[in-house]
């Protein structure tokens, strides 16, 4: 059986002369704001807001950001302003008019000796332990090693020679 396949499912009907429904109800929108704004408010107050609207009401029928609809570029502004923003790196470098009078001061202050960073000792501990783990690596003992107390060893640990030795 033969079926017929819908093609430019993305193209939308144009049902309002040259114009989509979405186009028309835009541009619709616009005119009508536009005309309760004309007969409403004083010419030289409408008349900057008429052309907002009336620009506005052209882009979202007309006008594309970057291939997408306008109306999600302004969306996503509107969400962007609205919602709160979660800042995961910030300048350390940068320095305030409140902390400058404080680096100052620091500054000033007499000091016995320079500072020196040093490793913290959880940072000596995993950097030992990884050197330990790459020396037992590079010796390859061919018998396994002994845990120094039988309580330590929860499985044993084969290596792929393991395996090929048996």
């Amino acid at each position: 059986m033969q079926f017929q396949v819908p093609q430019f499912i993305e193209v939308e009907d144009k049902i309002f002369g040259p114009l989509t429904f979405k186009q028309f109800v835009y541009l619709g929108g616009g005119a009508g704001i536009s005309y309760i704004l004309w007969r409403s408010l004083p010419i030289y107050i409408s008349a900057p807001l008429i052309m907002g609207f009336i620009g506005l009401g052209a882009a979202l029928a007309f006008f594309q950001y970057n291939g997408r609809p306008f109306i999600l570029a302004l969306e996503h502004g509107f969400y962007y302003f609205v919602k709160s923003k979660l800042y995961l790196w910030s300048n350390d470098q940068a320095i305030t008019s409140k902390n400058k009078s404080a680096a100052a001061k620091i500054a000033s202050m007499p000091s016995a000796a320079p500072y020196i960073p040093r490793l913290a000792d959880s940072k000596l501990h995993e950097l030992a332990w990884s050197l330990d783990i790459k020396e037992r690596i590079a010796a390859e003992p061919d018998e396994p090693l002994k845990p120094a107390n039988p309580m330590d060893l929860v499985a044993p640990v084969h290596t792929a020679r393991d395996a090929l030795v048996r």
